[in-house]
């Protein structure tokens, strides 16, 4: 019990980054049905961005908390990723608006390759690390154990995503961000302009990915320049789950896949009797992937095909 409990809380912890992630994918996939495969390089991007101010900053000794250190590297980071997101659509794929669909999803792989040995020209092959700057303090939950990392993570991530559907939900920008997915030639009609539109989907879904990458190299105190590769593909496994296009279903994806990507991880060596051991936890997320290809490939929350007739 007490590993099923500790295995629950790992998962729920990584999956709210896996849906942070998730949501950059959906949001530009419910407006252009693109697969966005940078996403996850915006993501390393951004963690490698928060690191060199973090660590230009520790290394000058200055007097300050960790956790302002760390928010000082979030707010670089921001910025740097929104701008990054900003200039991937108006020139890889802006062009390809109305290209045949293959031709943006080309594209899209070459962006990522790109990011990738640019991150590597710039930061190098070497693990970067992240300095132990926040607080360890751990509290024991039922025989469990949860850190204030983890805490803040899953908080912060939760107030985000909530914050996302409200603006999406509430506001005039989100009212035309669903009216440029529903039927973007009548919202040009009405007013709304499309090309601003998409930039700013973009830009939201960079944001998010910049604060997911420095939370993902807090939580494994590490970054590195093909981090993002994996990361993007199982947040896309996660958006696909829950329902690719569907914020809803990204949340719900991203909690659900690393909640049984931990589980497989805790109890796998049980299963095949010390085989396979937590290494092979990435496994689940691809299993997880094919499954739901075959028996729903709209997702969990996603329409089902004819459901619109």
């Amino acid at each position: 019990m007490d590993t099923f409990l500790q295995q629950l809380i790992n998962g729920l912890v990584l999956g709210s980054v896996y849906a942070l992630v998730a949501l950059g994918y959906t949001m530009v996939y419910g407006i252009l049905e693109l697969i966005n495969f940078a996403h996850g390089e915006v993501t390393m991007i951004g963690a490698m961005v928060a690191l060199t101010v973090i660590g230009a900053l520790v290394g000058a000794h200055v007097d300050l908390p960790g956790i302002v250190i760390v928010l000082a590297g979030v707010l670089a980071a921001i910025p740097a990723c929104m701008l990054l997101g900003f200039t991937i659509e108006r020139v890889a794929y802006r062009p390809l608006r109305n290209a045949p669909r293959l031709a943006p999803l080309i594209t899209a792989i070459g962006v990522s390759i790109l990011l990738q040995n640019l991150a590597m020209i710039i930061w190098g092959r070497q693990y970067i690390s992240f300095p132990p700057i926040l607080p360890r303090t751990t509290y024991h939950l039922g025989g469990a154990t949860i850190s204030v990392l983890q805490i803040f993570i899953l908080v912060l991530s939760l107030v985000i995503m909530a914050a996302l559907v409200a603006l999406v939900q509430k506001t005039k920008l989100g009212r035309a961000m669903r009216a440029t997915a529903q039927a973007p030639q009548v919202a040009g009609l009405m007013g709304v302009n499309i090309n601003s539109i998409i930039s700013l989907t973009f830009i939201i879904g960079s944001a998010l990915a910049a604060v997911a990458g420095v939370m993902v190299s807090a939580y494994y105190g590490v970054a590195h320049y093909y981090m993002g590769f994996l990361l993007g593909l199982k947040a896309f496994t996660a958006a696909v789950l829950g329902g690719i296009g569907n914020l809803a279903g990204a949340m719900l994806g991203g909690l659900l896949l690393g909640v049984i990507e931990s589980m497989g991880a805790g109890y796998i060596g049980d299963i095949t009797g010390g085989f396979m051991g937590s290494n092979y936890q990435d496994v689940f997320a691809f299993f997880v992937l094919i499954l739901v290809l075959v028996l729903r490939p709209s997702g969990l929350l996603g329409e089902r095909v004819g459901e619109r007739a």
